[in-house]
């Protein structure tokens, strides 16, 4: 395994961003140079994979080139386009091809022949960069094919196993003789001339380097703890705050002394000490310190009681303190599992029995994340007792991790155990690595809350509770990907292959959808969509008010504005990313059946939306009734009706019902309305003085209009009353219920006091046997 994956890991996302893998805007110029180069290179490629003896490092590097060539074969397809559009825009013009055995005029003929032979020309340089774009793709393909069977060959591959007492002592034979060619290498390299020479030329840098080192050693820890308790003190009212100084400082502890052993590593080179072996050590020192001091920073934070992340637990300070050591300790034995592989690459004899020379790190390396991992089970059980409510999802991810660890622990040595070291390490080695990983991505998330909190100056839950730092921890999730793909050993070119794939988009018939499409019509969407809004606002408040249209036209015409802009900007968006709807057509229609029959309520009501909005049977501010609902319209959708009833309760009615259905509109036309109060006096009243005194009373009401006239009438005989009734025109219906309240009082007043009697309902109770009502006497 290739532990410098790791390092690459942290950076996949911005290199992926950057301008090398966005296509280029102009095409390229492809002569014929371009292509002989091009077809030695091919023919050289597909030699290579018949017979499939290059090293992997060459296959690498072949198809490096391969991909230069289809990135630049990729925008050669964009060669001419504007001219081929132009040629085929002018044939459509011309109209379709006569039929088998018809003429056209030979003007049109002759045209039509040589804007054919232009399109051809103008289309060849396009198809000859397509042929040669499909041949790199597919060489791509055969390489990355034939990279990833030799990956699994050689993690399936079995190498001398260490149950086989008999394997230790060539392995012995080999480490020494490897620790032998090393001292060789360095004492000879130290007492050469040219060292010599190089030692004293740079003995001021050299002595700089080592002096920066030791400090990063010796005091950058103590100086961070004393930098992190002055600060925290002065800070101790803000935690938010000290967490995001406990990270940095921790970031510094790790970071300084990783310079530490590039300088170690550069006073080194510097000094003149080379050599084969040599060389290799020097480049994975400063690899080594990093995963070392990294695996115990995630173990610190993880346990840290200041940092409180999600997935922290709370243990006792010697507790802690041993896994700190647990973390320390995979640190240094995942270095081991690093320096293996400079011992495969420069040690021919030792290369062979690396199995049986990493038994022992791998053993104690399962053993020693099946402690930690017990350890953070433990806590996660005590964690979940203590709550004594719903279990946390945080909770369930430390379990699922820790049971998924101690598995670990326990089938790698199992596997080493066989020889199948590659196996052993492939499974382990990546499991602490993401295990650190997630840590990582956990803290910066959380410190992606702290550094809201200090910003909006707000309190915790309002940053817990905040959109934008909750969104910025999950695209820090999804960049995170990468790097745990490449821990597990995907390679860097397959990643980049699937960027690339991405960056190309997806084909749909003729309409292709990539993620630049994408993002241009989301521009230009959001753009139209805006200046839509914009004008609906200036309509809405500048320009409507100041004409004679009544409420509801001017409501009808803002969401007809609406309506159309938003079409516009779907149409207006869809043209400028370039994406080609014609291939779905055949799609959309077998869709759109089964859309129309699981749809059809909703596109009844869109369309009886439309048609209020344009006929506008009703509008807002009308008083209608509708299926025993009575309110005023307070807002008309493209789906619904809202009505707000008389006790201010909304109810919202499908705008079908209200074209199908029965509707009734009191204040359509105008507020003018009628309505009807009803009176009874005694038999015997003088009717003619109480259709007067009606009609005085009604026609004294400041709401009653005189033209036309209320009118008074007698409506027959009740069973106990003559009966009257008032009809009456108001100004405003709306106050319907208040007038006939007032009215109501003015008839009692008026009656009162001419002594006209308003009588009641009287009955005579009939007894058919009231002789069974008397009890006889004792």
């Amino acid at each position: 395994m290739h532990f410098i994956r790791f390092v690459v890991a942290c950076l996949v996302w911005s290199v992926l961003s950057a301008p090398s893998f966005a296509q280029s805007p102009s095409a390229p110029d492809l002569t014929p140079e371009t292509y002989e180069q091009w077809n030695a290179l091919a023919m050289r490629a597909e030699e290579v994979v018949d017979r499939g003896l290059a090293s992997t490092a060459a296959l690498e590097v072949l198809r490096s080139n391969l991909v230069d060539q289809r990135r630049l074969f990729r925008e050669g397809q964009e060669i001419n386009a504007s001219r081929i559009a132009s040629l085929r825009d002018q044939i459509a013009a011309l109209g379709p091809p006569p039929e088998a055995g018809a003429t056209e005029p030979q003007e049109i003929a002759t045209q039509r022949t040589n804007l054919t032979e232009q399109l051809a020309q103008a289309e060849a340089p396009r198809l000859t960069a397509q042929a040669a774009f499909e041949r790199a793709d597919g060489l791509i393909r055969e390489l990355d094919d034939l990279i990833s069977d030799r990956q699994t060959t050689a993690l399936l591959q079995a190498e001398p196993a260490p149950i086989n007492p008999g394997n230790w002592v060539p392995a012995l034979r080999g480490i020494t003789a490897f620790s032998q060619a090393l001292v060789v290498e360095i004492t000879t390299s130290f007492r050469s001339d040219a060292s010599q020479a190089a030692l004293a030329n740079n003995s001021v840098t050299i002595v700089a380097l080592l002096i920066f080192a030791t400090m990063a050693f010796l005091r950058t820890s103590r100086w961070a703890n004393r930098l992190e308790a002055r600060l925290a003190q002065r800070h101790a009212t803000k935690p938010p705050l000290q967490r995001l100084i406990v990270l940095l400082l921790s970031a510094v502890k790790v970071i300084v002394p990783v310079l530490g052993l590039g300088a170690i590593a550069q006073a080194v080179r510097l000094a003149g000490i080379e050599g084969f072996r040599i060389s290799a050590i020097l480049d994975v020192l400063p690899q080594l310190g990093a995963f070392v001091l990294a695996i115990r920073w995630a173990s610190v934070m993880s346990l840290s009681p200041q940092m409180a992340t999600a997935l922290s637990v709370e243990l006792e300070e010697s507790t802690r303190k041993r896994g700190h050591r647990l973390g320390t300790s995979l640190g240094i034995l995942l270095g081991f599992g690093l320096f293996s592989d400079v011992i495969r690459g420069t040690a021919e004899e030792a290369a062979l029995y690396v199995s049986i020379l990493l038994f022992p790190v791998i053993v104690v390396a399962g053993l020693v994340l099946l402690r930690f991992a017990r350890l953070f089970l433990q806590a996660a059980e005590v964690k979940d007792l203590e709550a004594g409510e719903e279990t946390p999802f945080s909770v369930y991810v430390m379990r699922y991790l820790s049971r998924a660890a101690i598995a670990v622990g326990i089938t790698a040595p199992a596997l080493a155990l066989f020889g199948y070291a590659n196996a052993a390490e492939a499974l382990l080695w990546p499991t602490v690595l993401s295990l650190a990983l997630i840590v990582l991505v956990v803290v910066l998330q959380e410190a992606l809350h702290d550094g809201f909190t200090v910003a909006i100056g707000g309190s915790e839950q309002e940053a817990e509770s905040g959109l934008l730092p909750t969104i910025f921890g999950l695209l820090l999730a999804f960049a995170a990907l990468p790097a745990f793909a490449l821990v597990w050993g995907v390679r860097w070119a397959t990643i980049t292959e699937l960027w690339t794939r991405f960056l190309a988009g997806v084909t749909i018939g003729e309409a292709v959808i990539s993620p630049a499409n994408f993002l241009t019509f989301a521009i230009v969407f959001t753009g139209l969509y805006l200046v839509t809004r914009l004008l609906q606002g200036v309509l809405r408040t500048s320009v409507l008010p100041k004409t004679k249209i009544d409420t509801g036209g001017r409501n009808a015409i803002v969401s007809g504005v609406g309506y159309v802009g938003v079409i516009l900007a779907a149409i207006v968006a869809v043209t400028s990313a370039g994406i080609n709807l014609s291939g779905l057509a055949i799609v959309a229609g077998a869709l759109s059946v089964g859309i129309g029959f699981g749809l059809q309520t909703v596109v009844s009501n869109f369309v009886s939306g439309i048609i209020l909005l344009i006929e506008r049977p009703i509008k807002l501010g009308d008083w209608i009734e509708v299926n025993g609902v009575m309110g005023f319209v307070r807002a008309i959708s493209v789906r619904s009706t809202r009505i707000e009833t008389f006790d201010r309760s909304d109810v919202v009615v499908p705008n079908a019902d209200l074209i199908s259905g029965a509707v009734t509109n009191y204040t359509h036309s105008n507020m003018t309305g009628r309505i009807i109060v009803s009176v009874g006096v005694a038999y015997g009243t003088d009717t003619r003085k109480v259709e007067a005194l009606l009609r005085e009373i009604a026609e004294k009401h400041p709401m009653v209009l005189i033209s036309p006239p209320p009118a008074v009438f007698f409506m027959g005989f009740g069973a106990d009353s003559l009966d009257f009734e008032i009809r009456a025109i108001l100004r405003d219906v709306l106050w319907s219920l208040s007038v006939k309240s007032e009215l109501h009082h003015a008839i009692a007043e008026r009656f009162q006091a001419e002594g006209i009697e308003i009588p009641y309902a009287q009955r005579d109770v009939w007894l058919r046997n009231p002789e069974v009502l008397t009890a006889p006497s004792p």
